[in-house]
């Protein structure tokens, strides 16, 4: 098999220890290994990596996703290195979509929709009642996106684009959906996902075609730590704590974290037999 080695970041949550005041702090913690990947059996996936227009033409989408700059810069700074060392080898790339409008007449979209077929049925709903509209109504008004938000909404022209680093190029895979994205993981013999895009915790872990959806259908779902950025709140957000926290749920539940630096290294090396 045909195996390429990268530094992989891991968490040991085991070894809770009694004799400490907080036997969490017995945990083992953030480690790293040289691990062995099918080259042939991995694909790295970017994500909702969009467009960013301008805060006065879009200013709901600021109030509400204080991500945004980090998300530009990141595309900015670290897609184009990433991205052209990831089609320099060949290796395999593929994109996840959200919204409408943008990505359809692309080649690599309408192989996945060939390649899926219809969509599975979905579940049906549990019955509301006028307590639970109220309970869904509060929410939408007092915690996301907001009473006062809906407002700027009315206000913003939000026009969903790929951002010009994270566009498709000829026949890359493009999925709307897990049904779709798990399509084109089976036509090329994929198992091992890494992720690059916005935003970890958020659209990455639960959206269609994120990890939660992929892990299911036997997928190992990793990130690229500088690839990504995260969720922040008003507590967490000078720090970026989320990111940290995050990235540690990634390494629990789902896969590996990898530097990126790390794996341009390992792309430009190559396959080795094993």
């Amino acid at each position: 098999m045909e195996t390429f080695r990268l530094n992989a970041h891991y968490y040991q949550q085991f070894g809770a220890d009694y004799a400490r005041e907080v036997p969490g702090e017995g945990y083992g913690g953030w480690k790293a290994a040289d691990l062995d990947f099918s080259w042939k059996h991995s694909a790295v996936v970017v994500m909702h990596a969009w467009d960013v227009q301008p805060m006065e033409i879009d200013p709901a989408g600021y109030s509400e996703c204080e991500y945004i700059p980090r998300a530009d810069a990141i595309c900015k700074k670290v897609f184009p290195g990433l991205l052209a060392a990831i089609r320099a080898r060949e290796f395999t790339l593929f994109h996840v979509v959200g919204h409408q409008g943008y990505y359809e007449h692309l080649p690599g979209y309408q192989r996945a929709v060939a390649l899926a077929g219809p969509e599975p049925v979905r579940p049906t709903s549990v019955m509301s009642d006028p307590c639970l509209d109220n309970l869904v109504q509060f929410r939408r008004d007092h915690v996301w996106p907001g009473k006062e938000n809906l407002v700027l909404r009315s206000r913003s022209r939000f026009a969903t684009d790929f951002h010009p680093a994270a566009r498709p190029l000829g026949d890359e895979g493009v999925a709307a959906n897990s049904h779709q994205l798990a399509a084109l993981c089976r036509s090329a013999g994929i198992n091992h996902l890494i992720y690059a895009g916005f935003a970890v915790g958020g659209c990455l872990l639960a959206s269609p075609g994120g990890m939660v959806d992929m892990q299911r259908r036997g997928v190992l779902c990793s990130v690229l730590r500088e690839a990504v950025t995260a969720i922040e709140n008003r507590e967490t957000a000078r720090q970026e704590l989320s990111k940290q926290l995050e990235l540690w749920r990634v390494a629990l539940s789902f896969g590996f974290v990898f530097e990126v630096s790390s794996f341009i290294a390992a792309l430009r090396k190559g396959a080795t037999t094993s």
